[in-house]
């Protein structure tokens, strides 16, 4: 996998550009930062000197940690219980859905001796997390109570299900519903207040908060109708093997692939193994080769994948085949390939596995500490 810096910085610096002014950045990292990988993503991102970094487990924050970084780290799924101390001994910030979370998490502050950082979730019709939006008036006091001098509460916000639609209708119900439970809240002075994902981002100008939480526009994926991204990632593999078949030759595990005549194939050293979808192999898949588009053939297997390299007869072993990206006047978009699979560029990018290797393009180097 290549991964172009200019591209990451440029899709960051678009969407900082398109929300209020001074309304702070919040890039999500979590999922490897979409499968790009955490560390030399971390690295672009941190000379962008963001407001924090969005991760979604704890784990993924104490990474974090690990690699230098030192400012603000969000942890936006819930984390059970007995993670709470790990959290806190990292430094991190948690997004809390409940009043026991928030009891919970006053409690690891307490053992502490020192106040820790939360942000509420609001739930507005996602679903999966938040406290209900038509009840703030009632939890609301109650987390400030159960907080006490303990916690922090930095933050509150919501998440959109839908803002990446042509119809961002029920993206501004979510806002108004939002919008009514902040107005029911005690806010503590200094709340930070944020719903905007990438598409709300660019599409809404992130509704007047005070951060914005950019995700898949910043690795190259699409947030809805006029929010193409620059290309970030390429996926790339070498020919192993050319060779000649004769009419009748079957390709790939079932052999769904009958050769109708003769035909040059070439065998590519990657597979579903690598986070190719198996899926392409019967849904039109393709790659470049020598700037030519050539069709896959056969199932994707877990290592090697078979492409018809008939109508490019120079080519030869050593050769690079691109899955995902560029090569010449070609391209193939991770939003194609992921149509073509049947699902979406987030999973698409992140199911590369790591035994693809990351090559940052464009990079500043190594993480530095004192970039955080």
């Amino acid at each position: 996998m290549e991964v172009s810096g200019a591209a990451l910085r440029a899709n960051l610096r678009r969407v900082a550009q398109a929300a209020r002014p001074r309304a702070g950045v919040l890039p999500m990292l979590k999922g490897d930062a979409y499968g790009l990988g955490m560390e030399g993503v971390l690295a672009m991102f941190a000379a962008e000197r963001p407001w924090g970094i969005g991760v979604a487990a704890v784990a993924e924050g104490e990474r974090l940690r690990g690699l230098g970084w030192t400012g603000r780290v969000v942890v936006f799924a819930p984390a059970p219980p007995d993670e709470y101390a790990r959290a806190a001994d990292a430094g991190l910030t948690l997004a809390l859905s409940s009043l026991d979370a928030v009891r919970g998490w006053a409690g690891a502050a307490r053992a502490r001796g020192r106040r820790l950082a939360f942000h509420a979730e609001v739930d507005t019709g996602m679903g999966r997390a938040g406290l209900p939006w038509h009840q703030a008036g009632a939890w609301g006091p109650a987390v400030a109570a159960s907080a006490g001098d303990l916690l922090a509460w930095e933050g509150c916000f919501t998440h959109f299900h839908s803002a990446d639609e042509p119809d961002l209708g029920a993206t501004d119900a979510q806002h108004a519903r939002f919008t009514q439970a902040l107005e029911a809240l005690p806010r503590p002075e200094g709340l930070l207040v944020h719903s905007a994902n990438s598409a709300a981002s660019l599409r809404r100008a992130g509704y007047g908060g005070d951060l914005v939480r950019p995700g898949i526009f910043l690795y190259g994926g699409t947030a809805g109708p006029g929010t193409d991204p620059e290309p970030v990632a390429s996926v790339r593999a070498r020919v192993g093997l050319v060779r000649e078949v004769e009419a009748g030759s079957t390709c790939g595990y079932g052999a769904t692939y009958t050769a109708p005549g003769p035909e040059r194939w070439g065998t590519l050293c990657i597979g579903y193994g690598d986070g190719l979808p198996r899926a392409l192999g019967a849904a039109g898949g393709e790659a470049l080769v020598r700037g030519r588009r050539v069709p896959l053939r056969g199932r994707v297997s877990m290592d090697m994948t078979v492409v018809d390299l008939t109508d490019v007869p120079d080519a030869r072993p050593g050769d690079v085949a691109t899955l995902i990206g560029r090569d010449g006047g070609e391209e193939i978009t991770v939003e194609r390939v992921a149509a073509q699979a049947g699902t979406i560029s987030y999973e698409v990018l992140t199911g590369l596995a790591p035994r693809l290797p990351r090559v940052y393009r464009d990079a500043p180097g190594t993480f530095s500490p004192g970039a955080a």
